[in-house]
C-alpha cells in the first residue's frame, strides 16, 4: 500500500505506479500542493531551475506549463539530450512531475499575448501524449493558457482519446482556471456539474476547477459542490489558483489556502505568475503552512532527495 505523500520521500515517488500515487494523494487528506513553473523563462535564481526552487518551498508535484514535448526547454538545468528532460528534473527533485497539454478547439483559437503563443509540442495530440509519457511523465492535465481557445468539447474528446491509446500509462487530468479564451465558458461555466460528469467518464482520474475567489463568481460553496460530486464519481480533484494571484500578498494566498481546503480538494495549485515563471516563493510556504502547518511544510523542505 502507498504512503500518504506527507511522508514520502524521492525513493517513494521513483517506485510509485499510477494508482500508488492516486492513492497517496487521497491518503493525504487535502494537503498536497502542486505548483506549476514556466521553464523557457528565466529561472528567478539563474542557474537553479524553478522546479528546483518551488521544490524547495514545499511543492510535492511538478507541473510544467508550457512545456514543448518536441522541443523540451527548462532553463537553468545542466546540459543534457532532451529527450531526457523530464527525467532529469526528478533527479534533481526527486517528485512526481505533470504537464499541462492543451486541446485546443481548431475553430476557437484565437490570438493572444506572445508569451502564450501556442507551439506543436504544446497541443494535445496523441503523438504529444505518448511523447511525454515515453519521456516519463507522469500526469499529463488538458487545460488551456489564456486566450488560446481551449474548450471543454475539446477537453472531453481528447480524454476519450488518450483513455483508448494510452490506457493507464500516465494519469489524466483536466478543467481549467480560467476561460482560456472561451468566453461562453466563463466565470460559473468554465466547468460545471455536466462537465465534471462527461470528463470523468471519458476517462479523468482527476478534476480542475478555479480555486474559490480567483474567478468572478466561484465562491466556495459552488467548488464544493463540484468536489463533492467528483469525489462522489471515484475522481480526485485539484483547486487551481490561475489567475495571476499566486503573486497576491501573503495574506491573500492564506484566504484562498482556507477556502479551497473548506471545498474539500485533495491538491491544491498554485500557478506559474508570480513576477513570471513561478509563484512568489514566500506565497508558497504560506500557502503550505495554511493547510498542513509548521512540522509538514518543513518535512517537506528539508527532506534529502537522497532518501
Amino acid at each position: 500500500m502507498a504512503k500518504r505523500i506527507l511522508d514520502c520521500f524521492a525513493s517513494d515517488f521513483k517506485q510509485f505506479t499510477k494508482q500508488e500515487l492516486l492513492e497517496s494523494i487521497r491518503k493525504s487528506e487535502g494537503r498536497v500542493i502542486a505548483c506549476e513553473t514556466i521553464g523557457t523563462i528565466r529561472p528567478m535564481l539563474g542557474d537553479v531551475t524553478n522546479a528546483e526552487f518551488v521544490c524547495a518551498l514545499g511543492a510535492d508535484i511538478l507541473l510544467l506549463n508550457m512545456f514543448d514535448v518536441q522541443n523540451p526547454v527548462i532553463q537553468g538545468l545542466p546540459q543534457k539530450d532532451p529527450a531526457q528532460t523530464i527525467q532529469l528534473i526528478k533527479e534533481l527533485t526527486g517528485r512526481p512531475v505533470g504537464i499541462n497539454l492543451e486541446p485546443v478547439d481548431p475553430n476557437k483559437e484565437g490570438e493572444t499575448d506572445p508569451l502564450w503563443k501556442m507551439s506543436e509540442g504544446r497541443r494535445a495530440t496523441l503523438e504529444n501524449a505518448q511523447r511525454a509519457c515515453d519521456m516519463g511523465v507522469d500526469m499529463i492535465l488538458l487545460t488551456g493558457n489564456p486566450g488560446m481557445g481551449v474548450s471543454n468539447e475539446a477537453i472531453e474528446k481528447t480524454l476519450q482519446l488518450y483513455r483508448e491509446k494510452l490506457g493507464d500509462k500516465v494519469i489524466l487530468a483536466a478543467g481549467k482556471m480560467h476561460a482560456a479564451g472561451i468566453l461562453e465558458e466563463a466565470a460559473e461555466q468554465i466547468i460545471t456539474k455536466e462537465d465534471v460528469k462527461r470528463f470523468r467518464k471519458a476517462g479523468a482520474d482527476i478534476l480542475l476547477f478555479p480555486a474559490p475567489a480567483t474567478v468572478p463568481g466561484i465562491t466556495t460553496e459552488y467548488i464544493r459542490g463540484l468536489v463533492s460530486y467528483a469525489h462522489s464519481l471515484g475522481a480526485l480533484t485539484i483547486t487551481a489558483i490561475g489567475t495571476s494571484q499566486e503573486g497576491a500578498d501573503t495574506d491573500t494566498i492564506r484566504q484562498i489556502a482556507l477556502m479551497c481546503k473548506m471545498t474539500g480538494t485533495d491538491i491544491h495549485h498554485l500557478g506559474d505568475a508570480g513576477y513570471a515563471g513561478m509563484s512568489l516563493p514566500e506565497n508558497i510556504q504560506a500557502y503550505s503552512v495554511a493547510i498542513r502547518g509548521i512540522r509538514h511544510t518543513y518535512h517537506r523542505m528539508a527532506a534529502s532527495i537522497r532518501r
